[in-house]
């Protein structure tokens, strides 16, 4: 356990130096980079009311997202009824969504497990 720690702090120690040796230099260019985004002036007031205004106009979205919502699960009960119609590529479509989504629950269950694939650590 002890040459766990020692391990981690070396670590720790390496990454701290890089980041105060590269870590400037990343910034400015960031920054630059992404200058469109940045708005002026970059105050803290500014940034309470962006953030305001996000939380404010994703709640403004949920009705619309909310009748998507309807109507895409409207659009799937209607290909269900008339599934004998259905093509060889819309089905082929679907089991690739349904096989993407468990891929991502996979990749969810072994990052929650730590990076692991046989189990949880002790």
């Amino acid at each position: 356990m002890a040459s766990k720690i020692q391990q981690l702090q070396s670590q720790a120690c390496q990454a701290s130096k890089f980041v105060a040796k590269h870590g400037t230099a990343y910034y400015k260019q960031l920054l630059e980079q992404n200058k469109q985004y940045i708005v002026e002036p970059p105050t803290l007031e500014k940034c309470n009311e962006l953030s305001k205004q996000l939380l404010y106009t994703r709640l403004a979205s949920i009705p619309g997202r909310y009748e998507a919502f309807w109507k895409e699960l409207d659009s799937v009960k209607q290909m269900w009824k008339n599934r004998k119609e259905l093509k060889v590529e819309d089905a082929g479509i679907a089991a690739l969504f349904g096989l993407e989504c468990f891929a991502w629950y996979c990749a969810g269950e072994i990052v929650g497990r730590g990076f692991t694939f046989t189990g949880y650590y002790p």
